[in-house]
């Protein structure tokens, strides 16, 4: 597969300024649920965006993938998150309350958050896809990573999948109903956010009106917000309440039907998104970067991309810490997109994509297709260990299942799961030793022996379980330590295991 460099740089040219037009059409109606009636900007820009916290966190990765390499995982981002990220707003601020806590993704993400089906991380997917372009599994796997940081195992981990799974795809298919498709295939069919985007296609290939269509959302997969911020009209339609935090899926919807109603044009789409109210600045600016991705730099209109120029400005990173009072952030779209660009062909060589990003020739898609870019059964692995810590070795991944809250309570057993995937060739006696808080018990035992077969025996991976508990839990934060070892071999694999003091919890939300 060949894709010409320039046509590559077109589209991640018009995705970042796509996100910057939409995230500053949609800022000043952002989380008022009421029908807008926007055509164009409504502030005087002054030749510069609106600061777009949708676009922050993406030039935060982008200086992790430079520093640490391109097999960053949740881990490496928690790190970044917790040195970089400013706000403590909603999800964000709980995750950062989790991370100080010593809890890991996706445990950061799950605890406590009422807003892990909110819509902080599908804003956030476009960095994921491109450079990952025409890999959506990739892309996929990414921003899975990224989006369980503070959305742990809700709503949130879908909407950016779909996400980045639908704008990696756009590097080679420009079909829009086929892109939606695509990135359906990469998240649960029964999950709040497919559900959603169904709905908003059914409406548009049933000929309503994309304000029917948005009414549709709302009286099905609407979260809940401020009675202040519900206009008098969305009251009177039923719209008043909702669950708090449960935004991701109207959210997403609404997004959809932005891109269905706006029919290819620029203005229209961003337009439409942001006149269905909600969270406008989100869903437009990701409709203005999936526009980009898919028709490219040149299909935006120079009356939308005049009024704010070529400058980035950030909302919510520690620029104190980011070099020398920001420094390290890209000066503009086009120093992002060449940043981009030059991880992409870091990715392309790490993960031998069958990929050319080339100079000369002309893209080449020949034994490209949908079917191909569909996730398939592949999903199913993205997910088998979701809400579970996950850690990597070279040759064995260990997933830490919590059955339910990361907590332990006075004289309360609490069962932790094992999940041991061999991924080598080779078999191995694993040994397991615990190593727990003085006076805690380990049952069946502190110590043993696990046979482990090679994951292409087609084998699951080996479950061990224990029981731990303690007679009195003394700490707030209780660090327990699982080392792996194999005899005949250095190798040496420590998995933490982090339980909180959950004697405040009453016993019927204790976790088991």
């Amino acid at each position: 597969m060949i894709i010409n460099e320039q046509e590559y740089r077109s589209k991640v040219l018009g995705c970042w300024l796509g996100k910057n037009i939409g995230g500053t059409l949609g800022a000043p109606f952002e989380w008022r649920r009421q029908i807008n009636d926007v055509s164009f900007y409504t502030q005087d820009l002054g030749g510069e965006p609106l600061p777009n916290d949708d676009l922050d966190i993406q030039l935060l990765w982008l200086i992790a993938l430079e520093e640490k390499g391109v097999d960053l995982d949740a881990q490496v981002l928690s790190d970044y998150w917790l040195l970089y990220v400013t706000p403590h707003w909603v999800e964000y601020g709980t995750a950062k309350a989790n991370m100080r806590s010593g809890l890991l993704p996706p445990l950061s993400g799950a605890l406590n958050n009422d807003y892990k089906d909110s819509c902080g991380a599908f804003i956030r997917s476009e960095i994921w896809a491109c450079i990952a372009p025409g890999f959506p599994r990739l892309a996929a796997r990414y921003a899975y990573e990224d989006a369980i940081l503070d959305h742990g195992d809700g709503e949130g981990v879908y909407g950016e999948v779909f996400c980045a799974a639908l704008e990696s795809a756009a590097f080679v298919e420009k079909d829009l109903q086929t892109l939606i498709q695509i990135g359906l295939s990469y998240i649960p069919e029964d999950c709040g956010v497919a559900r959603a985007v169904r709905s908003a296609i059914a409406s548009h290939g049933a000929g309503k009106s994309w304000r029917e269509a948005r009414d549709e959302i709302l009286a099905k997969y609407r979260g809940g917000l401020n009675p202040l911020q519900v206009s008098d009209e969305d009251r009177r339609k039923g719209f008043l309440e909702g669950q708090r935090g449960w935004d991701v899926p109207s959210n997403i919807g609404m997004l959809i039907i932005g891109l269905l109603y706006g029919e290819g044009d620029f203005g229209k789409t961003l337009c439409t998104a942001v006149n269905c109210g909600e969270d406008t600045d989100c869903t437009a600016a990701t409709a203005g970067s999936i526009f980009g991705l898919i028709h490219g730099v040149e299909a935006i209109p120079q009356k939308w991309a005049e009024p704010i120029g070529r400058k980035i400005k950030t909302a919510c990173l520690n620029l104190g810490e980011l070099g020398y009072f920001g420094n390290q952030l890209p000066a503009d779209i086009d120093d992002l997109t060449e940043r981009t660009a030059r991880i992409a062909q870091q990715v392309i060589l790490r993960h031998r994509l069958p990929l050319e990003i080339s100079p000369d020739k002309a893209t080449d898609l020949t034994g490209v297709s949908a079917e191909a870019l569909m996730a398939g059964p592949w999903a199913a692995t993205l997910y088998e260990n979701l809400g579970k810590p996950v850690f990597r070795f070279d040759f064995f991944d260990v997933a830490v299942d919590y059955g339910g809250e990361p907590t332990i309570r006075d004289n309360t057993p609490k069962k932790i799961r094992l999940r041991i995937r061999n991924t080598y060739k080779v078999q191995a006696n694993l040994n397991i030793r615990w190593y727990a808080p003085e006076g805690w018990r380990v049952h069946p035992a502190r110590t043993g022996v696990v046979f482990s077969p090679p994951s292409w025996w087609g084998d699951p991976p080996q479950v061990v379980e224990f029981s731990l508990e303690a007679e009195k839990v003394e700490s707030f934060t209780n660090r327990l330590v699982v080392e792996l070892t194999i005899d005949g071999r250095p190798t040496v694999m420590l998995v933490p295991v982090t339980l909180l003091n959950g004697n405040l919890v009453p016993a019927s939300k204790a976790s088991p």
